[in-house]
């Protein structure tokens, strides 16, 4: 590395920017964090250059930064088609951040046949197309402007990010409940919904591992994500032994419980996996935190950083918070599927697992049963 190393994040105070920001000053570069200044954090070391201006207006962008020039730019902000563009032979290393909305089925899982995405769906998985999905398409065009303008550019498809700074946190939807005090949680399909998602210091750690690497991962784009994949039920499980709270997960299906939605996301229960095969083996990620723990540390944060009631975040994550009409779809639920499970209980079939304990006692109890013989009717003899 040269003696002094110039970089230039756009972006940098969001969830993963701090990450990243911090992880590059301790790589020895000297950087400069461009943003619109409406949001500062507390955690990007004192004395670092910002400049506020508006990342998605190109004039504004070239008035701010002049005639520099930089080793390193992470553009994780504002409009990255213009940006790639603008800082063509700016700067020799070029890292962007886009999202994996590129792939076809993520947001319209009944493009594909069969519905939904190929579990795990890797960088080389089947794009979106045309307006099939609307703007998401211009998500897919920026990255090939980058790799136009930046041949040796990596290019990074974050998921869905969680922990501090989030945004939207999903995850205040189970919060909030516990803190509430509810003991029951509604989730669709029995919450058995994979999304591939990356705590905010993962997904920057797996960026930081690409410029420790530039030859390795020059000129590739790749899926970020945690290593570990949590079902919408284990996430649940875990967010409420973090917060020492007990309470029953209800399954239900999701056309019957509209309200979980939020949780999704999505409007779909189909699995999102993007697989993060290719970030392992070029450049080494492995989380810094593993899922488990980065769920219970979201889970702490939250309680202490609750958004507004009512608020932006809430409105955002389109979740009522009506527990008296949740309460009641539940014992509706209830009472709907007792009779169900009163008629599957009485055909008298039973599956017993090969591996389950007692397996072959089971087994030989039902053979000894079925060849045991019959006591004959009276009547006369049956007739060869």
């Amino acid at each position: 590395m040269k003696e002094t190393q110039r970089a230039l994040v756009i972006g940098g105070t969001g969830p993963t920017g701090p990450y990243v920001v911090n992880g590059l000053v301790e790589r020895g570069y000297e950087v400069t964090i461009l943003h619109t200044g409406n949001h500062e954090v507390d955690t990007i070391p004192a004395g670092l250059e910002h400049v506020h201006t508006d990342p998605f207006d190109e004039v504004a962008v070239l008035e701010a930064l002049g005639p520099r020039n930089f080793e390193l730019v992470v553009a994780m902000y504002g409009r990255l088609r213009m940006l790639a563009r603008v800082l063509q032979g700016r700067c020799e290393r070029f890292v962007s951040v886009g999202g994996v909305p590129v792939y076809r089925g993520f947001a319209r899982p009944d493009t594909l046949f069969p519905m939904g995405m190929p579990l795990p769906t890797r960088e080389d998985g089947i794009k979106i197309e045309g307006d099939e999905v609307g703007k998401v398409i211009k998500i897919l065009e920026s990255e090939a402007v980058v790799f136009e303008h930046h041949p040796t550019a990596t290019h990074l498809r974050y998921p869905l990010i969680y922990g501090p700074g989030q945004l939207l946190p999903r995850e205040w939807l189970i919060v909030r409940r516990i803190l509430d005090g509810r003991r029951t949680i509604v989730l669709p399909d029995a919450g058995l919904s994979l999304r591939t998602a990356a705590y905010g210091e993962n997904a920057a750690h797996a960026l930081l591992c690409c410029v420790d690497r530039p030859d390795a991962s020059a000129g590739r784009a790749y899926n970020v994500g945690d290593e570990h994949t949590l079902t919408l039920s284990q996430i649940t499980e875990v967010i409420a032994a973090a917060l020492d709270h007990e309470w029953e997960l209800v399954g239900m299906p999701l056309a019957l419980a509209p309200h979980t939605r939020g949780l999704l996301a999505t409007s779909w229960t189909n699995h999102r996996v993007t697989g993060i095969e290719a970030i392992r083996a070029d450049v080494g990620y492995r989380d810094v935190v593993p899922a488990v723990e980065a769920y219970a540390r979201t889970a702490h944060w939250l309680a202490a950083n609750p958004p507004l009631a009512g608020g932006r975040e809430e409105r955002g994550l389109q979740d009522p918070f009506d527990y008296e009409w949740e309460d009641r779809l539940v014992a509706a639920w209830r009472a709907s599927t007792a009779s169900v499970a009163a008629v599957a209980g009485s055909g008298g079939h039973r599956f017993v697992d090969r591996y389950a304990e007692g397996r072959r006692n089971e087994l030989n109890a039902r053979r000894s049963s079925a060849s045991a013989p019959s006591v004959p009717s009276a009547g006369p003899p049956a007739m060869s």
